[in-house]
């Protein structure tokens, strides 16, 4: 069993920073893709952010220059700090890892229950 739990999120004022986690627990062997998605009201989930396992990162072109992922790998934990927030960031943030449970398994993806993030004044 692989749970991912995230947390950081919340309201904040346009200009503001907020910080979230997410930690992946349970039978691990090897943690590839790392990565963060967000999911507006009306609008399709869409990639924001992701981190490989020699953290190759890549992120969308709207979060560019404001937003960096990082991942401790002792911790199975990736972060996403959200600098300069807009209003057009509001949206569900949902962590989601491409994980191996043992070394004979093949990978799987998991994805975290969601946390609210919210830009407004």
């Amino acid at each position: 069993q692989v749970q991912l739990v995230e947390s950081g999120g919340g309201l904040v004022q346009p200009g503001g920073s907020l910080r979230l986690s997410c930690a992946a627990s349970g039978s691990i062997f090897s943690i590839n893709f790392m990565g963060w998605h967000r999911q507006a009201p009306g609008k399709q989930r869409e990639l924001v952010a992701s981190i490989t396992s020699n953290s190759y990162t890549n992120y969308a072109d709207s979060v560019k220059g404001r937003f960096t992922i990082s991942r401790d790998n002792a911790k199975n934990t990736v972060y996403l700090q959200m600098n300069n927030l807009k209003p057009e960031d509001t949206a569900v943030y949902y962590c989601n890892s491409v994980i191996r449970r043992t070394i004979l398994t093949p990978t799987t993806s998991y994805w975290g229950q969601g946390t609210q993030v919210t830009v407004s004044s």
